[in-house]
């Protein structure tokens, strides 16, 4: 896949209206896991928290990027001058 056709389907995704609804509800899931984590048989509660914690912030890395992509794709590239 080229870099132009990367940036495309990114346009393309962060278009959609569905995705940022998907990955807001995801995001909010895992936030709120991690503020109400009860301990579970194996795990406990800091255990949970920090799982739903990373949960959150790999939702916020991954949209991060996404829209690093697309933002870069529109800043204008001049070559170095001579």
């Amino acid at each position: 896949m080229t870099d132009a056709e990367k940036v495309a389907q990114a346009r393309a995704l962060l278009d959609m209206p569905i995705f940022h609804k998907l990955w807001d509800e995801m995001e909010e899931g895992a936030i709120n896991a991690c503020l109400y984590a009860k301990a579970t048989d194996t795990e406990t509660e800091s255990e949970v928290r920090a799982s739903r914690a990373a949960e959150a912030r790999a939702i916020r890395n991954f949209r991060s990027k996404l829209n690093a992509l697309v933002s870069e794709a529109n800043v204008s590239r001049k070559g170095a001058p001579a």
